[in-house]
């Protein structure tokens, strides 16, 4: 017997899905932190040396979907499809990350390689947890395209500028040092 509902899943992906539409249509991810419980957490890898950690719906509003977002607007993270598993309430979204902006021959700037999210069910039509993967080595490669073809946006920019500045960014950790583990 399963002990999640599969009705219930398939409706939170549903939810999850037109939320993610109406954020991206907006610029403003910020609204999805309704979608995780009070005392979530989501991170994800970045290479061999770093790691995003945001615990709680506060952080996860202001860090993860918030500053980490910026920047992205004018980006949309379509997904292509869904693994769900009732028995644990884990379920995998996979999606492409893909600029509006076009390379001279038409295409849309996205990285190639596979990204996704492992989310953990935790009632109530919320997440309770949230890991984000992506080819690091694509997307390096893809904003290397992107800076050489002067095709990022004042916000990409920015958000370049933020990184490369040396300041300590909040959620971002030497691996094995977020105050939760990312596996």
């Amino acid at each position: 017997m399963a002990d999640f509902d599969r009705a219930e899943l398939d409706e939170m992906v549903r939810r999850w899905l037109q939320a993610n539409k109406d954020c991206e249509a907006a610029g403003n991810w910020r609204p999805l932190a309704e979608f995780y419980t009070e005392d979530a957490t989501y991170g994800w890898n970045y290479g061999p040396t770093q790691e995003f950690m945001a615990v709680g719906r506060d952080e996860i509003r202001d860090i993860a979907i918030g500053s980490e977002m910026d920047g992205l607007e004018g980006w949309t993270y379509p997904y292509q499809d869904w693994v769900i598993d009732e028995r644990t309430g884990n379920l995998i979204g996979l999606w492409k990350q893909v600029c509006e902006t076009k390379r001279a021959d038409g295409r849309n700037y996205s990285p190639e390689g596979i990204g996704g999210s492992w989310f953990r069910y935790g009632g109530n039509f919320q997440w309770s947890w949230q890991r984000d993967f992506f080819d690091f080595g694509n997307v390096s490669s893809l904003f290397m395209e992107m800076i050489t073809g002067n095709a990022l946006s004042d916000g990409m920019n920015k958000r370049i500028q933020r990184a490369a500045s040396g300041e300590k960014l909040p959620g971002w950790y030497r691996i094995g040092e977020a105050p939760v583990p990312l596996w």
